[in-house]
């Protein structure tokens, strides 16, 4: 008997994600940014490297971890054998890190059947479930088709314009230190600074021990700094803790939200302060 799951929620426990390692459709994607493949590493059992850096951005751009096409997201997630009917859970290292910004790649190429592992592989291994040597994916390659929403994704025009004209919360996920240009920025040569009207939401506010904390806490979090039906951009360094940011919006029922990919990085190198 054949078993499909759909993705209800943007996250999913260890505990779900162990009761259904079984389910027909389910892709388990290794998102930790900066991984290499290392055989004496482990993963989750049949879990398939997403890769950033290399094959899910665009190297052609200055600026890290640029918004890839979708002619290149859609060839590279085929060839990790992802189907228009999967439903893929991603994880990574840390906790919740770089798996929010494949989730929410996904979700920018209008594929919503997609979740981040809670706790992410720390959780996993704290948990005691079983894990297995890193493996490369050698099978079959998929029939997953990328349909662009460009309202997810921000860009430095759409930023500046939102910032001169306050149309956007622009909600900024860098350290309380780094938002208030108090400890510098850990990219070399990079100024420090902040986008104009920009507010602070420290990204690691919404976690606890790289645990999403409540939904009563989240929702008070971005209560402080937003209306559920303000139109909001987050930015973080470079694009990937902006997106642990609408992560937790979503969970806590906002709808009009969007992220600045090239961050502070590019806003930083392009705008002298």
């Amino acid at each position: 008997m054949s078993s499909k799951i759909y993705l209800k929620e943007p996250i999913v426990s260890v505990e779900w994600l162990q009761n259904n390692l079984v389910a027909d459709n389910l892709i388990v994607l290794d998102g930790t940014i900066n991984k290499v493949f290392d055989a004496s590493q482990n993963q989750i059992p049949g879990a398939r490297l997403f890769d950033i850096k290399k094959k899910f951005s665009d190297t052609s751009n200055p600026f890290p971890s640029a918004f890839p096409s979708a002619e290149q997201f859609q060839k590279e997630a085929r060839a990790l054998g992802i189907n228009n009917d999967s439903a893929i859970v991603v994880y990574d290292d840390k906790g919740i890190y770089s798996s929010a910004r494949v989730w929410w790649l996904f979700k920018a190429f209008g594929y919503t059947n997609v979740a981040v592992l809670d706790g992410g592989f720390p959780a996993w291994l704290k948990a005691e479930y079983p894990t297995e040597s890193m493996k490369l994916y050698t099978g079959d390659s998929g029939d997953f088709e990328a349909n662009l929403q460009p309202q997810f994704m921000k860009f430095f025009k759409d930023v500046q314009d939102a910032s001169k004209n306050k149309t956007h919360n622009i909600i900024d996920a860098r350290s309380a230190g780094r938002f208030n240009c108090t400890v510098p920025e850990p990219r070399e040569g990079l100024r420090m600074g902040t986008i104009p009207n920009s507010v602070n939401l420290p990204f690691t506010d919404l976690l606890e021990n790289g645990i999403l904390k409540s939904k009563k806490d989240l929702a008070k979090a971005f209560y402080m700094v937003a209306d559920k039906n303000d139109a909001i951009i987050f930015s973080c360094g470079s694009g990937l803790t902006a997106c642990v940011l609408a992560l937790g919006a979503e969970i806590s029922g906002y709808k009009n939200i969007s992220v600045y990919d090239g961050s502070w990085t590019e806003w930083g190198s392009l705008v002298k302060g």
